[in-house]
């Protein structure tokens, strides 16, 4: 094969590294935006519950002030019972008795349900608190994690990158100026592998001749739809060793 032509397609497997590398970095941002939304919705749930404790709070404390006051006046009817002279005067207190015993037993059923939403709401802000506590702990693993790759991705791509810059220089200027043209306007993928007939990234069938000269690897030629320049992976024998020669990911348009 062409040294140039050999030099290209690995040239075009290191840009093809760095570019993943590049879409992953640029990932890491929302990444971590992802896990800070989740925290801060674990922290609002608490919070919300403890907002509502707090309101069934406050209206506890006027229940049992309420509460207080009409047995109070419950209290006061019941002394005054003992001082009345009169049937009228009796069966006058006897009902203030009963209207104040009454509006006793609604305030205690009032006083009732804000105990059992208490115990309800303290149930709910333990759970909420026990997520919010591992969810901070998945937090701290995923962010140590994300930390761990991003420095893995950064290291790989400044070697990939000593290693583009180490293999451009053993190109010739015109094999490099090709390149970098055709991958400027091929969004990156300026590499082509001939197979049966056609170019396997715009799929177009070429030319007999063409065909039968990308075959046999001796020049760089490129494809007259797409430009892309072209190479062929021969078929292994049974004898022959694997080829190291591997084929960039075909795009879905031209």
């Amino acid at each position: 094969m062409l040294p140039d032509l050999q030099s290209l397609i690995e040239l075009q497997d290191l840009d093809l590294t760095a570019e993943r590398l590049r879409r992953r970095i640029a990932d890491f941002p929302a990444l971590q935006t992802a896990i800070d939304n989740r925290l801060n919705d674990l922290t609002a749930a608490v919070a919300a519950v403890k907002d509502r404790m707090t309101t069934s709070q406050a209206a506890r404390r006027e229940i049992e002030k309420d509460l207080a006051a009409v047995q109070g006046r419950l209290s006061k009817y019941k002394d005054q019972l003992m001082e009345v002279k009169t049937n009228k005067e009796y069966h006058a207190m006897q009902t203030e008795i009963s209207t104040a015993e009454q509006l006793v037993r609604q305030q205690e059923d009032r006083l009732l349900d804000r105990m059992e939403e208490a115990e309800t709401q303290a149930a709910e802000l333990k759970a909420a608190e026990a997520a919010l506590k591992a969810g901070q702990a998945q937090a701290a693993r995923e962010r140590q994690d994300l930390g761990a790759e991003r420095t893995a991705a950064d290291t790989e791509l400044g070697k990939t990158a000593a290693e583009r810059a180490a293999l451009a220089t053993r190109l010739s200027p015109h094999a490099l100026a090709l390149f970098e043209h055709v991958s400027k306007h091929r969004r990156g993928l300026a590499m082509s592998e001939a197979r049966d007939g056609h170019c396997m990234q715009c799929h177009v069938r070429l030319r007999p001749q063409v065909y039968n000269d990308v075959r046999r690897n001796e020049s760089l030629i490129q494809c007259e739809s797409c430009s892309r320049i072209l190479y062929f992976v021969p078929a292994p024998t049974a004898d022959a060793q694997p080829s190291t020669t591997s084929a960039p990911a075909a795009e879905s348009g031209s």
